[in-house]
């Protein structure tokens, strides 16, 4: 048999058939589910990382059939979406060199798996040295090294130099003093060193929570720390030579104390209330619950509360609140609140630190619940009667009683009536009763028993604010009686007015003035006397009221006002008790030319040497035509001395036309009106020995001892 290649033939023909299954079997197998890979690696450029930042992507092979479950983080600082996007829950402090976690998921077949996530810092490196301490990162190095001089000149550490911080755990238990890390020099090589420490909790307040040993560098901590009073520390580490020479720039170092779950959450109350509507819907807010804890919930969820219902009194078969575990919120998970049932509802709220898992604490919430307009006021009873005196404003009519299964006081128990039908003209007016709810139907004006004696009314009930559901209006009948009482007489006119001369003669009729008796089904006799006659100038008649003269009309009188005359008469009827009415009578007094003009004044001082003309006014208490135009004329002598004129309409004038010796003289003056009648005046003149205008006449005469005649 040949062969090839060393191989015979049948064998090598063997072997290439089995080698080609064995590559189709690889080809022709199925897909697995699973991550991508077993480890995930993410880095950030930064130590500090934002809530709710995006640090990079799982993945996950579904074998073409789109996985429906979720993603799981069992760190809870992480949060993986759907499409496997990692972001971080809260703000964080990356304190170590790399943080990993566990992500898990389920494929369509129900199997688990798992990834591991690292997420990572990338660092900056500057120099050897500053790489190898950055790599320490969140681990509290063995020995804190001073940094490099330069050019013979000490770098500053702040430039160009970070040292980590060292972290200390609080309320550790000792022994005390611990160490924490060893401060070295360099130049120990050269020259001894000692070592000394100031700054918070050295030197300054809190003093002597640590030292540092002279000679070895060895920074301790005495006592147990609290990060709850304090929660970080800066000191600065020196370094000097034997004669006390720095050898090295102060270091700085920053302690920083982590947390421990050492507190509690605490509410802000121990007992919160809050209101709901009855009848809410689910989803509705109640109210919102606050707890506080003093431990970490930046670095750590130590501090991160989550909230809780503990119970819910009174039970029922479903429960009617849930709260939101982060945010405290309390709403309505549950249908049918109702305050006639279950006014309120008390519940026991927890608040747990470490996202709920942690240490706990319990407050009180109680849920009033409030009242809606879900029933409506219903009479009772439904039919009313009440009677009421004709004339009569605001007369309460009757009460109306309803029930309301709403919380009294509320809007939604308060009444409000309307008058539905039978007050077409606004007789009435119905309020409610804020104390007891019951309507109150009065009289919005007086009645008339003799126009309308009964009225029927129908009257709705509602609530102040509308109903929460559709609910049918209750209403009530009201019968309204209206009783008959003694009415006044009424005069007709009530205002009369009569024109009549002034002159008329006594016991002349002016007028005849009656009232009648609105009542009428009752039969009385009305009786009429003057009820006000300031001048006494009429008389009335008590049977038939007629008005007649007593004393002489004077529309000159003071009595008159513009030439009229009021009086007042009474009509009084004969009830029991009897009732008075009362009309106006206006006399319209017509002028007659009974008076004559006169001067006025009637009297003036003048010089005896080129006296001033003395002017006067002419008064006529009648009216046109029986005045102006007026004439004058002097009388008895006296127009040997005087004269007398008239200018314009009721001016005179009189002038002294001789030189008379002083004294009081008296000038006689007639004056004419246009109707003839004439009136004679004396006008009293006072002759002055004086030139021109009289002034202080008076005095000089009476300086002269004697009076002319």
């Amino acid at each position: 048999m040949g062969r090839r290649g060393g191989c015979p033939a049948p064998l090598c023909l063997l072997l290439l058939l089995l080698q080609a299954g064995h590559r189709l079997c690889e080809r022709s197998a199925p897909c697995q589910p699973g991550f991508t890979a077993e480890t995930f690696g993410l880095t950030v450029q930064q130590d500090s990382v934002a809530a709710g930042r995006a640090l990079g992507r799982v993945s996950f092979a579904d074998c073409g059939e789109p996985r429906q479950a979720p993603y799981l983080s069992d760190d809870t600082r992480f949060r993986v979406s759907k499409d496997g996007m990692v972001t971080a829950t809260r703000p964080l402090k990356l304190r170590r060199q790399e943080i990993s976690f566990s992500v898990h998921t389920w494929d369509n077949a129900g199997k688990k798996h798992s990834a591991k996530v690292t997420l990572r810092r990338r660092w900056h490196h500057h120099n050897r040295r500053r790489r190898h301490h950055q790599q320490q990162q969140d681990v509290a190095p063995e020995v804190l090294t001073f940094p490099e001089s330069s050019h013979g000149l000490l770098r500053r550490q702040k430039r160009d130099w970070v040292i980590p911080p060292i972290n200390c755990p609080e309320n550790e238990r000792g022994p005390f003093p611990k160490k924490l890390v060893q401060i070295k020099s360099n130049k120990d090589k050269e020259t001894k060193v000692f070592y000394s420490i100031t700054g918070q909790g050295a030197d300054t307040y809190p003093v002597g929570v640590f030292t540092i040993e002279r000679e070895t560098g060895w920074l301790e901590v005495t006592k147990p720390l609290d990060r709850e009073e304090m929660d970080k520390y800066s000191l600065y580490s020196h370094a000097v030579s034997a004669n006390g020479q720095s050898v090295e720039d102060p270091m700085e170092i920053i302690i920083t104390v982590t947390d421990q779950n050492d507190n509690r959450p605490i509410f802000t109350k121990q007992v919160f209330v809050g209101y709901i509507e009855e009848n809410a819907k689910p989803g509705t807010s109640v109210m919102t619950v606050n707890a506080t804890d003093a431990d970490d919930a930046v670095n750590v969820n130590n501090g991160i509360i989550g909230y809780s219902i503990l119970s819910e009194e009174p039970q029922s078969a479903h429960r009617m609140f849930t709260i939101d575990p982060e945010k405290g919120i309390i709403s309505v998970i549950g249908t049918g609140l109702d305050r006639e049932t279950t006014p309120n509802y008390t519940l026991i709220i927890q608040a747990a630190d470490q996202e709920g898992t942690g240490l706990t604490n319990t407050a009180t919430a109680i849920v009033e619940v409030t009242d809606a307009n879900d029933n409506p006021p219903v009479f009772s009873p439904t039919t009313y009667e009440g009677t009421v005196k004709e004339n009569a404003v605001g007369a309460v009519v009757t009460r109306l009683h309803v029930t309301d299964q709403d919380m009294p006081g509320s809007p939604a128990w308060q009444a409000v009536y309307r008058i539905k039908s039978g007050d077409e003209d606004g007789d009435f007016i119905i309020t409610t009763d804020p104390k007891t709810n019951d309507g109150i139907l009065k009289t919005a004006k007086g009645l008339d028993y003799e126009a309308r004696s009964r009225y029927n009314l129908v009257v709705t009930v509602e609530n102040a604010v509308p109903f929460t559901v559709s609910l049918p209006l209750s209403s009530a009948s009201v019968l309204v009686v209206v009783q008959d009482v003694n009415e006044a007489p009424v005069f007709v006119p009530p205002v009369k007015r009569v024109e009549v001369m002034e002159d008329l003669p006594q016991g002349h009729q002016v007028t005849s003035y009656t009232a009648q008796d609105p009542d009428r089904d009752q039969q009385q006799k009305i009786t009429y006397r003057m009820g006000s006659d300031p001048a006494g100038w009429l008389n009335i008649d008590p049977e038939n009221g007629i008005v007649s003269v007593a004393q002489p009309l004077d529309r000159e009188s003071p009595h008159a006002i513009n030439s009229t005359y009021k009086a007042i008469v009474l009509a009084v009827d004969s009830g029991s008790p009897d009732a008075t009415g009362t009309g106006t009578l206006l006399l319209l007094l017509q002028d007659v030319n009974d008076n004559g003009p006169t001067p006025e004044p009637r009297s003036f001082d003048i010089c005896r040497r080129q006296p001033e003309e003395q002017r006067l006014s002419i008064v006529d208490k009648d009216l046109p035509p029986h005045t102006h135009p007026f004439q004058a004329e002097l009388k008895f002598g006296s127009g040997a001395n005087w004269t007398v004129r008239v200018t314009g309409q009721d001016t005179l004038v009189l002038s002294l036309v001789k030189e008379l010796e002083p004294g009081e003289y008296n000038v006689l003056v007639q004056l004419t009106d246009a109707q003839g009648k004439a009136q004679l005046t004396p006008v009293r003149a006072q002759v002055c020995d004086c030139e021109g205008p009289a002034k202080n006449c008076a005095t000089v005469s009476r300086g002269q001892g004697g009076e002319g005649m």
